[in-house]
């Protein structure tokens, strides 16, 4: 999540009095979106499963397989 200026290929969502911005490709393949604020930040949740991916600790998926 980061601020950014609408482009052309970008699904725009009003709610709660802010403005999000989502690339029309990731948002067919990431359906649904949750954005949740937990007192100090944003938890984002979305369909894809990020657990079989490569990750590592460092970006906080707690996968220690990092090379």
């Amino acid at each position: 999540m980061a601020l950014d200026e609408p482009r052309d290929n970008d699904e725009k969502f009003e709610i709660g009095g802010f403005t999000y911005l989502v690339n029309e490709d990731f948002l067919e393949k990431a359906k649904p979106i949750s954005v949740d604020f937990e007192g100090i930040g944003y938890k984002l949740t979305c369909g894809i499963d990020f657990s079989r991916q490569a990750a590592c600790s460092s970006c906080g998926t707690g996968n220690t397989s990092c090379s």
